[in-house]
């Protein structure tokens, strides 16, 4: 990802262990390095990336507490926003957001906490069907942005480049869904 966009990395530094505590599960290894060198923004003007700053807009864990927290809502019913899957409660199995697309594209992991480090990504286009991908959130993030054929989600045929640009936490920035 660092050669693709041509990145220089910010060496940013997480208490990991803290947000795993939380979540009871480790996060897949190759997510925390790209968070690390990164941070949370926008690749290619389309393609948002939930990072590790509390109190902003992309902050994975502050949009994985709201998702649970509709999710788990009483007065709301049983209907998920992720159906047939629920949002992950630490012990659990489901989904965790670690990214979406200013087309309404989702991507998740599916979370198992009794399979720690098997984290397949789920990912959905608007109105479609989930699709399962048996690869790493660096491998699938790479071919979203560089891999035409990579339907329903490659974006390389629209010609917007593969840049990356910081999240700001300014509340009036484009905020992932």
């Amino acid at each position: 990802m660092i050669e693709l966009t041509g990145w220089e990395p910010l060496g940013i530094s997480v208490d990991w262990a803290a947000i795993e505590g939380e979540l009871g599960v480790p996060l897949p290894a190759d997510y925390t390095e790209l968070y690390e060198a990164f941070g949370g923004g926008v690749f290619s003007d389309s393609v948002y990336f939930l990072g590790r700053d509390e109190g902003r807009a992309f902050d994975f864990l502050s949009q994985w507490r709201v998702w649970l927290s509709v999710d788990q809502d009483s007065e709301l019913g049983s209907v998920s926003a992720v159906d047939p899957y629920a949002i992950y409660a630490p012990g659990g199995k489901g989904l965790v957001p670690w990214g979406s697309t200013e087309w309404a594209d989702g991507y998740f992991w599916l979370i198992d906490a009794e399979r720690p480090g098997d984290y397949p990504v789920l990912a959905r286009p608007e109105d479609g069907e989930w699709c399962r991908y048996d690869m790493s959130t660096s491998e699938f993030l790479y071919r979203v942005l560089a891999d035409a054929d990579f339907q329903p989600f490659g974006i390389a045929q629209y010609g917007l480049g593969t840049t990356f640009e910081p999240g700001s936490g300014d509340p009036l920035d484009c905020q992932p869904l």
